[in-house]
């Protein structure tokens, strides 16, 4: 299949933060036709209306939102749809677009586990699609490169466990930490919950502040241990504290575990060298980098540094990413560019 087809391709929930970044990047997608977009709160209404920094865009500018409606979107002739909905509402979609024959690319929680019953233990409700939980892929392309390109569901990472799972996955496969030993501590922006109108976020409560919140049981540790333990071959569970921070975008996580024995830091860099050293998409920073989370703002770029700390005897990694793009939009479209027979990088440099 060529490069210079225009997939068809349909976003369902456009003016959220996801919904928003993935037009950007799809309305500059060489391959890419979008032919629908929808929103249960903005139906009929132009998108450069709704979202201003669209006003003047060729294609996007003037198009219209449509309601939210299954039938609407198979009818636009879409065959690839992202699902920029909360929890539990992505599901409703779904199923009907993959009976419809279109391929699904979900940034939401609802298809990331295996299990609906730790579905239920960490997002409180029951799953509404039990039976396509083991019919989804978790779309992190760097680990699961082939099994995405054959996916008709794709369960997009959450923003958090991207920027712990790919500093861990290398050193748990090689059995080079110990897998009980792990603490993640990371730092968001704000943009990382979502739009919505809530006195936490404030400008005058998050401004000059940074505070943990979600402890001890975030909703994304649940899929961070289901794929550290799929790495480690063994069920893991580890410490994860998120933070709010006052910028707008962003992710940093630094990562500590006691290495097995006789981990040395030749070694380390070259586990990390040996699994990423050709992934477009992942920089390595070395043992001696500070990844900055200015320098991955509004890219699909991942920076990752390590140490061995010889006072400590403790490994540290450290990650910066954007939340909303490598941690949402931009990896949902890396995970399309499989689907469509692309070129993993198309949209994205």
């Amino acid at each position: 299949m060529s490069s210079h087809i225009q997939r068809k391709v349909a976003v369902v929930g456009a003016s959220g933060y996801s919904g928003e970044e993935l037009l950007r990047l799809l309305g500059s997608h060489p391959s890419v036709q979008v032919v629908a977009v929808t929103s249960r709160q903005h139906p009929g209404r132009q998108i450069g209306e709704v979202l201003p920094q669209f006003r003047g865009h060729p294609t996007l500018g003037k198009s219209v939102f449509i309601d939210s409606q299954v039938d609407q979107i198979v009818a636009s002739g879409a065959e690839f749809v992202f699902l920029a909905l909360p929890h539990g509402l992505a599901a409703e979609f779904a199923e009907p677009l993959l009976e419809a024959g279109l391929r699904v690319l979900d940034l939401s929680a609802d298809f990331r586990l295996r299990d609906a019953a730790i579905f239920e233990e960490f997002y409180g409700v029951k799953h509404p699609s039990p039976h396509l939980l083991t019919k989804a892929v978790y779309g992190l392309p760097e680990v699961r490169r082939s099994e995405i390109a054959d996916a008709r569901l794709v369960a997009c990472p959450g923003c958090y466990p991207t920027s712990i799972l790919l500093p861990l996955i290398p050193l748990l496969r090689k059995k080079l930490i110990e897998p009980g030993s792990i603490v993640a501590n990371s730092l968001s922006g704000v943009s990382g919950a979502g739009r919505k109108a809530s006195i936490d976020l404030l400008f005058a409560e998050c401004n000059e502040s940074v505070r943990a919140y979600g402890l001890p049981g975030h909703r994304h540790l649940s899929e961070i241990e289901q794929e550290l333990s799929l790495a480690a071959g063994t069920a893991l569970r580890i410490n994860f504290a998120p933070h709010l921070i006052p910028i707008n975008r962003g992710i940093l996580t630094t990562i500590h575990a006691a290495p097995k024995d006789d981990l040395t830091l030749e070694l380390l860099t070259k586990t990390f060298q040996e699994a990423y050293a050709q992934e477009p998409f992942i920089r390595l920073l070395g043992p001696d980098g500070f990844p900055d989370v200015k320098y991955v703002a509004r890219t699909n770029f991942i920076d990752i540094a390590w140490r061995l700390d010889p006072r400590t005897g403790r490994v540290i990694l450290l990650s910066a990413e954007d939340n909303l793009v490598k941690g949402a939009a931009g990896q949902a479209i890396q995970n399309f560019n499989l689907l469509a027979q692309l070129p993993e990088t198309t949209g994205l440099l």
